[in-house]
């Protein structure tokens, strides 16, 4: 997704659509091969467990992927003062559907964030700020929950394995990096001045001789985008780390839910702490970007830990791809339902911004 010059309207570029249609295909090749062959069974045994799953069961699936999704707007409204839950809804699904179509599709929902949030007349800073602060708690969360779920593996006696282990440790490891980082980032004003005076003396220049548009060959001022970005991330987490803590812990919590209520359904039977370090793996590997959202590379590792074990192994298969379908493909229809409340809401023209502001943002973000 890029900008299109003078209208600030998102554009789905061919490249875009190409790398779309592979992740897809990639992904329904990993599905539909990946998990018969992780699983050791074929499609007529999994089938005979996805239809243990009836209209009650899918219909309280559903409710729980629709209460997860709005709890995580209060992420959102924490990190951008002045949203409304409803609209950080529709931000959060048109986003995600977005972001669930493009292997690496995390930077064309962050464009679709701040292209929404412009129309509703929120600046530049403030929409880079909300997303700077989400992506870091959403990363935090999501590397923390393997070691969670190594600690609760290792309390029930269960063996994780070996790669399983290596990657919840590095996982953790990565994470506490990552805030310390964010915290001397918040606290260091002076490390702050340095970082921007080596940008600004490093690559200022080259950002001014890259950047698309009007103003080619204007120098920002990154030493003055940074300090005032890191008193904007000082404030917002100060006055909104609660709800946005709030936010990722139950969106996380409910679709674990989601995960165990998926397990019993189909017919899986393991300890809920097992359970847990399958769905925390799962949750890590989304991260992979060489399909949509890690789809179908987030199942097979699922799968291959639930059937190491002792899960039943078509079960199992069934219970990752139902999982998948509404922790994943759902999404995709509901942000088309956000697109279209999107549409049919009143816009508010964008506040202007000083030039500085404009610069706060990488390119495909303005």
């Amino acid at each position: 997704m890029s900008t299109a010059p003078g209208s600030q309207r998102p554009t789905v570029t061919r490249n875009q659509v190409l790398n779309g249609v592979l992740g897809m295909t990639m992904a329904g090749l990993l599905l539909g091969f990946g998990l018969p062959l992780v699983a050791q069974t074929g499609w007529h045994e999994i089938g005979i467990h996805l239809s243990h799953l009836g209209p009650l069961g899918a219909l309280e699936l559903f409710g729980l992927v629709v209460l997860g999704l709005w709890c995580y707007t209060f992420t959102l409204t924490g990190s951008l003062p002045g949203l409304s839950h409803s609209k950080a809804l529709i931000i959060n699904v048109c986003g995600s559907s977005v972001s669930n179509l493009l292997p690496g599709g995390g930077a064309v929902g962050m464009a679709a964030t701040y292209y929404i949030a412009r129309s509703w007349g929120f600046t530049r800073r403030n929409i880079s700020t909300s997303i700077i602060v989400s992506a870091v708690w959403n990363v935090l969360a999501r590397l923390a929950m393997p070691l969670i779920g190594l600690a609760v593996v290792s309390r029930s006696g269960s063996a994780l394995p070996g790669p399983v282990r290596n990657a919840a440790l590095y996982g953790g490891v990565i994470g506490l990096v990552l805030l310390l980082g964010f915290i001397v980032v918040l606290i260091s004003p002076v490390l702050t001045l340095r970082l921007g005076r080596f940008l600004d003396a490093h690559t200022a220049a080259r950002i001014a001789r890259l950047r698309r548009g009007e103003q080619r060959g204007v120098r920002p001022d990154i030493t003055a985008l940074l300090g005032d970005q890191r008193e904007r991330l000082a404030v917002v987490t100060t006055t909104g780390w609660f709800p946005m803590t709030f936010g990722v812990v139950a969106f996380l919590g409910i679709y674990f839910v989601l995960f165990w209520r998926t397990m019993s359904a189909v017919g899986v039977d393991l300890p809920l702490g097992d359970l847990f370090a399958a769905y925390a793996l799962g949750r890590l590997l989304t991260a992979v970007g060489v399909t949509p959202g890690g789809l179908g590379i987030s199942e097979a590792g699922t799968l291959a830990v639930l059937v190491a074990w002792g899960a039943d192994k078509p079960a199992a298969a069934a219970g990752v791809l139902v999982f998948a379908i509404f922790s994943h493909l759902l999404e995709v229809p509901l942000g088309a339902i956000g697109w279209a409340a999107w549409w049919s809401m009143p816009k508010v023209h964008p506040p202007h911004d000083v030039a500085d502001d404009r610069d706060a943002l990488p390119d495909q973000l303005r």
